[in-house]
């Protein structure tokens, strides 16, 4: 099967849904997803797609399209407006999230130093953990390009499980060692606009944050990084003082060993890194999609409108 067959089919691909009974059991109870209703909106959305005269190009498979159905739980002018948002955000910002790969070299050794692993195994409510360790990056070597890009790349990947595109995530941040510097990568701008991108253009189902051993001196940019969210999202933020605490809200068995667990985090990392690999084409396939910046809808032009306030508004603060 070539690219086009597989990531953009005119019509009916065959899809055979890949989840297990207990999770389908979850989103006819959360998004009131059953096979008919399930069938009905993708072929809505791709349709859509396929008719909408600012989008030139983009996958229409229906493991893509349904990040978008699961995320609006199956509203489909909802899904039809985060697709369009997402397109956008991808055009506006090719440094974040085009020509996304393990294989830049700069992206390959944030990876390989542990700073974003997904652990292996769910939680004991089937979302998918993803580990993220503040002090693996090197701010003498990395820039806040290359994190968000290994953050876009990251998620990329895991929102082609549709185990996860359900159950979703949950986002577990080890702030221990952050320092200064690190904080020095991000303008406030980029935090604005980084988190107004993935919160309201990426198809996530964030079900909690876990921020683990916060330092003091960092208690503003995090006061300031709430403020950006949504109602929702805040109530779904836990600090964590320490180690111990941690592993009274997380199993420790899925934890890596060094946190308590089973499995050494090297070995958390080469499973991740053989999972890209096995999503080459799907990532390859996203840098294919197209959007005619001055044909979108209101609501993506607005977006644009929004983020380009944001970097305004907080380079003139930031300049005073």
């Amino acid at each position: 099967m070539g690219r086009d067959d597989e990531f953009f089919p005119p019509g009916d691909d065959g899809y055979e849904c890949g989840l297990d009974e207990a999770t389908k059991a979850v989103a006819l109870a959360e998004l009131r997803e059953d096979e008919a209703t399930r069938s009905r909106a993708i072929g809505q959305l791709r349709e859509w797609v396929l008719a909408h005269p600012a989008i030139r190009r983009c996958r229409t498979d229906s493991v893509f399209l349904l990040r978008f159905l699961r995320s609006k739980k199956f509203s489909v002018p909802l899904a039809q407006e985060m697709l369009e948002r997402y397109l956008t955000v991808r055009q506006l910002y090719p440094l974040w999230f085009r020509g996304l790969s393990a294989d830049e070299p700069v992206v390959r050794e944030i990876l390989l130093a542990g700073y974003l692993v997904p652990l292996p195994e769910r939680d004991d409510l089937g979302r998918r953990v993803v580990l993220r360790r503040a002090a693996s990056i090197d701010p003498s070597r990395h820039t806040s390009a290359h994190v968000a890009r290994v953050h876009a790349l990251a998620m990329e990947c895991l929102l082609e499980e549709e185990a996860s595109q359900v159950r979703g995530f949950v986002q577990l941040n080890d702030e221990s060692g952050l320092s200064a510097r690190h904080l020095s990568m991000w303008s406030l701008a980029d935090i604005a606009r980084m988190t107004k991108c993935f919160q309201k253009s990426f198809p996530i189902r964030h079900k909690s944050s876990k921020f683990l051993c916060l330092p003091h001196y960092a208690s503003k940019i995090m006061e300031f990084f709430i403020s950006l969210l949504s109602e929702k999202m805040r109530s779904r933020i836990e600090i964590l003082p320490n180690m111990e605490d941690l592993r009274k809200v997380i199993n420790p068995k899925i934890l890596p060993k060094e946190y308590g667990g089973e499995v050494p985090l090297d070995q958390m990392i080469n499973v991740f890194l053989a999972r890209l690999e096995a999503g080459r084409d799907a990532l390859r396939s996203l840098d294919d999609t197209d959007i005619d910046l001055d044909r979108r809808s209101p609501a993506a032009a607005d977006l644009e409108g929004e983020l380009a306030g944001v970097a305004g508004s907080f380079r003139r603060l930031e300049v005073d």
